[in-house]
């Protein structure tokens, strides 16, 4: 009877420790940390810090150790035809991470300005990017450094940092990627497609100069990219007030959702939310986005005008 009682012990104390080994990985790289976070965890190991914002404001004040990466000038994204902001090649992504002093191990933190919904946005689209290369440990500085340096006693250090070079391999993972004929499918098979583009263009009273066509995508629901960081800075707003949002919209309890932008820009915002923060695994970005619809046989891939001002 004892011996008995003993397994059964035994057996409880090995399924809680696997319960508390599975939570502490699912919370091992976060989607959101805070400057406390940031702070602990400088000079940890397999740990780098990407700081986003502008070679001048990094070189005057950054987080110890961290390097700089320009959202442009690294070429995160690439124009590839008439299309712009398109994710590139596996192998050029590959090179830049490993220049970056980043490999498989290492959990990566995006640190941007925090001082807009579009410049938060530049982390997200490159979250979403190390995410669609197979690497999952990434996360996102909340509100920027804007929080991080408003805080004095929080460490900064000055000047350029080159990080060693290392080796990066990518293992992509498709399920987040949508490409126009997905999206051409899903209108079919009632997918939720969601617009991060502001309202005017939504509508289709004005439109970026990096689309052909004005309008939304058939059936779209507007959920724009500014409503998800409070007052359009570098904070997201808290799950509640997320959710909060989607009633408003009306966004169905339909988890195949599909988000897009006019370049995949504010899209990764959308994206980041709806995936990351409001843990639908099914939902996908369309990199191509509008850009690339537009761009396509009106026939096959319709848009549509809410409001037609002429």
């Amino acid at each position: 009877m004892m011996h008995v009682r003993v397994k059964v012990i035994f057996a409880v104390i090995s399924m809680v420790m696997s319960l508390i080994i599975s939570a502490t990985t699912a919370y091992a790289n976060p989607p959101l940390v805070d400057a406390v976070w940031v702070k602990t965890n400088i000079g940890a190991p397999n740990k780098v810090f990407i700081d986003l914002r502008s070679k001048a404001a990094y070189l005057q004040a950054h987080v110890p150790g961290a390097i700089q990466s320009s959202y442009n000038g690294d070429k995160w994204r690439k124009k590839k035809g008439q299309v712009k902001g398109m994710l590139p090649s596996k192998e050029h992504l590959e090179k830049l991470i490993g220049r970056l002093g980043i490999d498989n191990n290492t959990h990566v933190i995006l640190m941007h300005g925090g001082f807009s919904a579009a410049e938060t946005a530049v982390a997200t689209r490159i979250y979403w990017t190390f995410k669609v290369l197979g690497h999952n440990k990434v996360s996102i500085l909340n509100g920027g450094m804007g929080v991080y340096l408003k805080d004095k006693s929080n460490p900064t250090e000055r000047g350029d940092i080159k990080p060693q070079v290392k080796t990066f391999t990518a293992t992509i993972n498709s399920a987040i990627l949508a490409t126009s004929q997905e999206v051409k499918t899903s209108l079919e098979n009632g997918a939720t497609l969601l617009d991060s583009r502001p309202t005017d263009q939504y509508m289709g009273v004005n439109k970026s100069g990096s689309i052909t066509r004005t309008g939304t995508l058939p059936g779209a629901i507007s959920v724009p990219g500014r409503w998800v960081t409070v007052n359009d800075k570098g904070t997201f707003r808290d799950i509640s007030a997320l959710k909060k949002l989607y009633r408003y919209a009306s966004v169905s309890d339909n988890k195949n959702r599909i988000v897009f932008c006019n370049t995949g820009h504010w899209a990764s915002l959308g994206w980041f939310v709806d995936s990351e923060l409001l843990g639908n695994k099914s939902s996908k970005m369309y990199d191509g986005s509008i850009a690339e619809w537009s761009r396509l046989s009106p026939t096959d891939y319709p848009m549509e005008t809410k409001l037609s001002l002429q």
